[in-house]
């Protein structure tokens, strides 16, 4: 291989998610614990991570909380790296990592829907989540919230919040931007 082919791999790699559009901000490990906390994550619970970046969430609940759960993941590479991990923890049986679209898979198994994306990437899954998800259904956002909704928790240290379907709306919401 050519030094040329590897600087062009090496420059895509390190690329590729603002490429597709999925940038990757891990989640800082407290606020992952603090998610899990706040939705009383348990074995009885399956849950899904929009944008699982390198399965951090999904591990943790599986490993700590027994949880079955699925990461849906646009960056390929993310997603090698997401499934290496799962494999080194043993959690095969208890997570699976899908490589692709969030807005084009189905999340209507969810118990609990973990999200750590933007504002405007909220906004667009508001329709998405009451749509597919069950009453009960818990959804936990890490430092954006749902435009209208109004959350049934909040954590005001780690801005993390909590949403319980069917939802409490409002006609004045908050908007975090950074």
């Amino acid at each position: 291989m050519s030094l040329i082919t590897i600087f062009v791999f090496v420059v895509l790699w390190l690329n590729w998610p603002a490429v597709i559009g999925a940038i990757f901000v891990p989640t800082p490990m407290h606020i992952v614990e603090k998610m899990l906390e706040i939705a009383d994550v348990s074995e009885n619970d399956t849950l899904i991570d929009l944008g699982s970046g390198d399965g951090r969430i999904i591990i943790e609940a599986a490993k700590k909380h027994g949880a079955t759960t699925i990461g849906i993941e646009a960056d390929p590479l993310r997603v090698i790296w997401s499934r290496l991990r799962v494999r080194s923890n043993g959690l095969q049986e208890k997570v699976n990592v899908v490589w692709g679209n969030f807005f084009s898979n189905d999340i209507s198994k969810a118990t609990v829907v973990t999200v750590y994306q933007g504002q405007d990437i909220n906004t667009k899954l508001i329709k998405k989540l009451e749509k597919e998800l069950e009453p009960g259904t818990l959804i936990v956002s890490y430092y954006f919230t749902f435009d209208g909704w109004i959350p049934q928790k909040k954590d005001p240290e780690t801005d993390v919040y909590l949403y319980e379907l069917p939802l409490k709306s409002s006609s004045t919401f908050e908007i975090h931007e950074k």
